[in-house]
């Protein structure tokens, strides 16, 4: 009797635990941005706008380069107020680069904020056909494989492509709506 009643609630545990276990799902949300175009025009926007601001930093680095080259060599000859009026500009034209490098380059700066507004239309839309496929599949946990956590995934786990065909079908969708609302105004 004993024996019977150890037996059966190691099953009901068991039962338990099987009934309560969750499908796992993987999904690159690395690869997916890739394969969105709007993605990559956007993308490719703001890696022009760094280009750009680059640019004219660089600009900025060579016009400060040669008035302090100018102010160096000429120091000599300077006196009083033109010597100060000198050694402000460059100080001023010095503190305008790093005001400018931070503003844009620096942690919270523009381009900090631009990356940010790119990216989360699209991680809201990537999440929201995650769910969806979630919800279709019955998963329970869906991890992301761009994070590099994952070391071993077979592939029937992986649902980057049904992820993918959502997102598709959905800016598909939304295109030929912008066609025929187009065509209707015409």
């Amino acid at each position: 009797m004993k024996n019977f009643k150890i037996i059966f609630t190691s099953v009901l545990f068991l039962l338990f635990g099987l009934s309560n276990a969750q499908k796992v799902g993987i999904v690159d949300t690395g690869y997916i941005l890739d394969k969105l175009p709007q993605y990559k025009e956007a993308e490719a926007r703001l890696n022009s706008q760094i280009d750009t601001w680059q640019s004219e930093l660089q600009n900025l680095q060579s016009e400060y380069e040669r008035k302090k080259s100018a102010f160096e060599s000429e120091k000599v000859l300077l006196i009083g107020d033109q010597l100060k009026l000198r050694e402000k500009e460059v100080m001023d034209l010095e503190k305008n680069i790093k005001t400018t490098t931070s503003l844009r380059f620096g942690a919270n700066g523009e381009i900090t904020k631009l990356r940010t507004n790119l990216v989360v239309p699209f991680q809201d839309q990537i999440w929201t056909a995650v769910k969806t496929m979630a919800e279709k599949n019955g998963l329970g946990t869906v991890l992301d494989k761009s994070d590099n956590n994952v070391l071993f995934l077979l592939p029937r786990y992986d649902y980057t492509e049904k992820v993918l065909n959502i997102l598709l079908k959905g800016s598909a969708a939304s295109d030929k709506k912008e066609k025929t609302s187009s065509k209707s105004k015409k």
